[in-house]
């Protein structure tokens, strides 16, 4: 009888999905800075919007610059990187890419050490778009395009825009660039159950800090929450207020309906509903809360790879 041949088993491949969120996203920092020290080191690497920028740090080895740089900003740095304009959006977005482009090297997706991927929205058919070659940069570029903020992305022939608009947390491109197991962060979950108020000062940017002309608009991008229940003509809130939130029940309903259908095998759900979305100079408040949820869902991860 002739002896069994030993089966070499290999690992299975990890996937990280990384959700979209705006200033929120500074999360997925925190989340993968804990799944590091637990070990825990994904081959996949996807993301959406805000979660393909950080996604594409990690992907390529930057992880620490961009931390780095994210905690540094303030207020008016922030405020340097817009260039307003009407036509396809309130920002053009150069200024934010030109910076990168100065910052970081793009060897190009292909070259990157991990796999990556990006999601975007084909802004004339409504497909869901994902980007798996070219510049990095032109990828993010298009993935974080959010509707009436930046202007579209024209690339390879086509208009993009955010990718949140379809897949808000790419678990489904991670299986399909061939990952075993998908661990998803997800920033936007508890943002329609939140009450709403009026702002907390401290965390709103101080008014000496804002540039001239356009201060009175730029405060308005860091939304009120309004409150539940019986509202009187005074407290009515302002137009983006109404966008925001309209916004952010659009992304909660269609993450909730994507995740249903697509489940990750573990999913990582930061409490951010105080960090508004034009919010990206509180990236040391939300690191820190990403780190709090990957942290809280250890025991999870540590049952799942152990079996």
């Amino acid at each position: 009888m002739k002896p069994l041949r030993s089966v070499r088993r290999t690992p299975p491949r990890i996937g990280l999905a990384l959700g979209s969120g705006s200033a929120r996203g500074w999360s997925h920092i925190g989340a993968i800075r804990v799944l590091e020290q637990a070990g825990i080191t994904p081959d996949i690497v996807c993301g959406t919007s805000m979660g393909a920028l950080v996604g594409a740090a990690y992907a390529a080895g930057e992880l620490d610059r961009l931390e780095t740089w994210a905690k540094s900003l303030t207020w008016q740095a922030v405020v340097g990187l817009l260039d307003f304009q009407i036509s396809g959006g309130l920002m053009a977005g150069n200024k934010l890419l030109n910076f990168f482009r100065g910052q970081f090297e793009d060897p190009g997706i292909a070259k990157l050490p991990k796999a990556y991927a990006a999601v975007a929205t084909e802004l004339a058919t409504g497909r869901e778009v994902w980007l798996r070659d070219g510049p990095v940069i032109d990828a993010v570029r298009a993935s974080i395009a959010v509707p009436g903020l930046f202007t579209p992305a024209m690339l390879d022939g086509r208009l993009l825009v955010d990718g949140g608009l379809v897949n808000p947390v790419p678990v489904s491109l991670c299986r399909a660039m061939g990952a075993d197991i998908v661990i998803a962060v997800e920033v936007n979950s508890d943002l329609m159950g939140r009450q709403f108020h009026a702002p907390v000062e401290s965390e709103a940017p101080p008014p000496d800090t804002k540039p001239g002309a356009f201060a009175s608009f730029m405060a308005k991008l860091t939304p009120a929450k309004l409150k539940s229940g019986p509202i009187t003509s005074v407290e009515m809130p302002s137009m983006l207020d109404v966008v925001s939130a309209s916004l952010n029940i659009m992304q909660v309903r269609i993450t909730r309906s994507r995740l249903a259908g697509e489940p990750a095998d573990i999913l990582i759900r930061p409490r951010l509903s105080d960090i508004a979305s034009m919010d990206y100079h509180r990236a040391a408040s939300a690191i820190t809360e990403g780190q709090r949820a990957a942290e809280q869902a250890l025991p999870e991860l540590r049952e799942f790879f152990g079996k």
